[in-house]
Parts: structure tokens; C-alpha cells; sequence
């Protein structure tokens, strides 16, 4: 197994700041939390590594933050093999993708973030470099353009998506490793600050620990965030150490409440409530009630907000639930009335 794994990531992905990359464990065995899916993981790089073949073409769904991008960078080093990271976004033609495709060696790992964001001509040129190890090369432009087929090396494919719903059948069918991830306990969030903190070089008690891991919505990116933010209140306003106190007039602060939500939660919610009578809606109405993308509202806020029991999504659009009065202090409608809120916008 080699010592050094290359991971390639294309200037359009490189934004992300060094503190992140630096909070990523080394092995596999590091990563804290989706215990089951780490030990299915485990057994396929050990079987892969055991017959010297390529892994399976895996594909991770889930909430956005749980730790997608960094499992394909540890199964990589497990591997012993080099990782190339783009996004379905930035592979705007066939050309994007075989630039990547024929610079592969045997066994590496190509990771496509927000796949189900392919192109359709992107997806169907994929489809039998997943399955044949071949490309189409188009040698000419125009009605009788000529291609040739190339062989290209054994690779495995690492799908991440926060959309699993938006693939489509033949491009699931195509994976042959599937796995979930979902969200994280607080207990595991504990751990993860704790880690996070010592890699900063920041003093922090359990107390201040616990406030920070139970406020950050199951999430490990927003427990990370949350850390640093209240790390600079520590910084500013207190001793630099984080105890409980001082996590707690950081957070309120920042408008995270005991809860975990935050300013946009509540600007959700509120409207519901306030603007179409606690629902339903429509995604697109609330969208604009709100001022926020109804992508980033269907795949950041409301998977929280409905595990948590705060939101409801029906046939006829969002209803925000009796938990979500009591909490910002309205009074439950009378049982059985009928919102007219559903009138307005599309179900979304």
C-alpha cells in the first residue's frame, strides 16, 4: 500500500479553507460516527485489497455536512490510491470528464460531489466508462464526426448526493456499493468538538463542549463552524477558554438557540405560521417569503426541521406542526379549521 495518496481537486472546489482540510482524520478508523457504514466500508477496501481489484462503485446520500467528501478521501488512503475530486456542476461537456477518466491509474478513485447535478450528456458518457472501462473519443465535429473507443483504467466512481431521489434509475443501478448517512447523535458531536478543539488549540470544559455539540443540528460541519465562531467570542470577550457560559452567550449571539435553530429555522417557521396560517404551502411561495434559494430550503433546512417535528411536508405543501407553535409562542389553530394557505403557490 503506497504511504502517499494524491487528492486532486480542481480550482472551482479548492475555495475550502485549510481549518477544514485539517480537521479531517487520517484513517478510516478516525472518523467518528456512521459506525455501520464505516465497518460495510471496511470489509469492501479489505476485499478489494485482498483480490487486488478496483472497489465497487460506491455512492453516499444524505444530508449535506455528515462527512460524504471525507469518507472518499479515507477509503483512497485505505486503498493506497490516488483520488480525483470534481463536482457534477463544474463537468459541463464530455471533454471535462475524460480529461479526468484517462488521467487515472488502476484502482484510483474518481468523486463526483453533487452527482445528481450531472448533465444528461454527461451522465450517459459515464455510463460505460462505469461498466466497460471505455470511452467514446470524438475525433471530428459535426453530422459525420468520427469516435473511437479507448480503454481506460479499472477506477471506482464515489458518488455523493444530497438528492438521491434526483438520480436517475440507470445511474443508481450502476453503483454497487449504496450507503446512507445520517445524522449524528449529540454524543458523537461531543467527540468530534472535543477532537476539533485540541486540533486548534483551544481549552474547552465539557459543559462549553456540550452546548456547541447539542446546538448543531446532527450535523459535524456545523459543529465545526459553531466551534470556531465561539472560539473567537472566547477569544474577544473572555479568557479564550470556552466554558459553558461563554458557549452560551456565543451561540445567542450568533441566533442558535438550545434548539439548534437558527435565524433561518425560525424565519421558516414564522412565516408558515404567520404569513399562510401554519400551512400548507408551496416550496415556492415560501421560498420567496422568506428570501432564500428553494433548493437550498428542501436540502438544508427542512430535513432538520422535519426529523425534529417542527415541519410537516404533505401532498398539498409544508404545515408547520403544534411543536413548532409552542415554540415561538403561538396559539395552536382551532382543531379541524382548514388554512386557506394552501392556496397559494404550488406544493412544491
Amino acid at each position: 500500500m503506497s504511504e502517499r495518496v494524491e487528492v486532486t481537486t480542481p480550482e472551482t472546489l479548492d475555495g475550502e479553507a485549510g481549518h477544514e482540510r485539517s480537521l479531517r482524520p487520517d484513517r478510516l478508523a478516525e472518523f467518528v460516527g456512521q459506525e455501520k457504514v464505516k465497518e460495510a466500508l471496511d470489509v469492501y477496501i479489505q476485499a478489494a485489497l485482498q483480490r487486488q481489484e478496483a472497489l465497487d462503485h460506491t455512492l453516499f446520500f444524505g444530508p449535506p455536512g455528515l462527512g460524504k467528501t471525507t469518507l472518499a478521501i479515507l477509503m483512497a488512503r485505505e486503498l493506497g490510491v490516488n483520488i480525483k475530486i470534481t463536482s457534477g456542476p463544474v463537468l459541463e461537456k464530455p471533454g471535462d470528464l475524460a480529461a479526468l477518466l484517462t488521467n487515472l491509474d488502476h484502482g484510483d478513485i474518481l468523486f463526483i460531489d453533487e452527482i445528481h447535478r450531472l448533465r444528461p450528456v454527461i451522465e450517459e458518457y459515464l455510463y460505460p466508462a462505469m461498466e466497460d472501462y471505455r470511452i467514446e473519443i470524438r475525433l471530428s465535429e459535426g453530422a459525420r464526426a468520427q469516435t473511437v473507443s479507448m480503454k481506460i483504467e479499472r477506477f471506482t466512481l464515489v458518488g455523493a448526493t444530497t438528492r438521491f431521489g434526483l438520480l436517475t434509475a440507470p445511474m443508481r443501478a450502476r453503483f454497487g456499493v449504496i450507503e446512507r448517512l445520517n445524522y449524528y447523535p449529540p454524543e458523537e458531536l461531543l467527540q468530534i468538538v472535543h477532537r476539533s478543539a485540541e486540533i486548534f488549540g483551544v481549552s474547552i470544559d465539557g459543559d462549553g463542549a456540550s452546548e456547541i455539540a447539542r446546538r448543531s443540528r446532527g450535523t459535524p460541519r456545523i459543529a465545526n463552524r459553531l466551534l470556531r465562531r465561539v472560539r473567537d467570542y472566547a477569544q474577544v470577550r473572555s479568557d479564550g477558554r470556552i466554558d459553558g457560559d461563554t458557549s452560551r452567550l456565543a451561540l445567542e449571539m450568533l441566533n442558535v438557540d438550545e434548539y439548534g435553530l437558527d435565524e433561518m429555522d425560525a424565519r421558516v417557521l414564522t412565516a408558515i405560521i404567520e404569513s399562510f396560517g401554519g400551512g400548507p404551502v408551496g416550496l415556492s411561495s415560501l421560498a420567496v417569503a422568506v428570501g432564500e434559494d428553494a433548493s437550498t430550503l428542501e436540502e438544508v433546512y427542512e430535513p432538520y426541521l422535519i426529523q425534529n417535528g417542527y415541519l410537516h411536508r404533505t401532498a398539498r405543501g409544508r404545515v408547520a406542526t403544534p411543536r413548532a407553535f409552542q415554540r415561538f409562542g403561538y396559539a395552536l389553530p382551532p382543531d379541524g379549521e382548514s388554512s386557506q394557505a394552501g392556496l397559494f403557490g404550488d406544493a412544491g
